[in-house]
């Protein structure tokens, strides 16, 4: 008889092999609607970095858009990180460890380490435990820090499977409509105080939320 614990195991590690073919299939299934593509594409072809920021519970869909397009990406240092790592790896991200939580200061050393070497980075600013959709300082800081723009990018499922999770994580289903909203790329004064950085950080939440919203209507 196999116990419990290695059945587990087993499972686990089947998981691992299968996650990322059943993840890129489900992400190829959906039709995306982008909407202000232009913006980072400006920015690509001037060859300018930028930091991107999107809502932990909505970043699958974000996660597969901007692979294979030299990303750097921030991921946390849990179990779950462990496979979202894997999998955007293999998406050719170059991959960071860390949060607010656990690793922060060193993430964010690492974050300015690849803007430096021409990498923009990606990062899920209310991750990884949340609260859901409040801005923490990462991407604000790692912007300001670096001397380059923020874009922030909006996110609707039409049809998802939401997770009892503290993020209600989305998966969108099979053949189903996304829309995805840029904002314009956001310049953050590389001298600005600890007061207006901090201002900053709850206009950029609130323009996240605002982007949420105007991908919901388009989608």
């Amino acid at each position: 008889m196999i116990n419990k614990t290695v059945k587990q195991n087993l499972l686990r590690k089947a998981g691992n092999y299968f996650l990322f073919t059943l993840v890129d299939l489900l992400c190829r299934s959906v039709r995306i609607k982008v909407v202000n593509k232009n913006y980072i594409e400006e920015l690509f072809n001037k060859n300018e970095k930028f930091v991107l920021a999107f809502w932990h519970g909505y970043m699958l869909i974000p996660w597969f858009l901007h692979r294979n397009k030299n990303f750097g990406a921030l991921v946390s240092m849990s179990k779950d990180g462990d496979l979202l790592a894997k999998v955007l790896s293999k998406w050719n991200y170059k991959v960071v460890r860390g949060s607010s939580h656990k690793g922060g200061k060193e993430a964010l050393g690492n974050i300015m380490q690849l803007i430096a070497e021409n990498h923009p980075v990606a990062i899920t600013p209310d991750g990884p435990t949340g609260p859901p959709h409040k801005m923490k300082a990462g991407a604000v800081v790692a912007a300001k820090k670096s001397g380059v723009p923020l874009v922030l990018l909006g996110v609707h499922y039409r049809d998802a499977k939401t997770l009892k999770s503290w993020d209600s994580f989305r998966i969108p289903k099979p053949f189903s409509n996304v829309c995805v909203v840029y904002s314009e790329p956001i310049n953050i004064d590389e001298n600005s105080t600890y007061e207006e950085t901090s201002m900053m950080i709850a206009k950029a939440g609130e323009k996240l939320n605002d982007l949420q919203m105007e991908a919901e209507k388009l989608c």
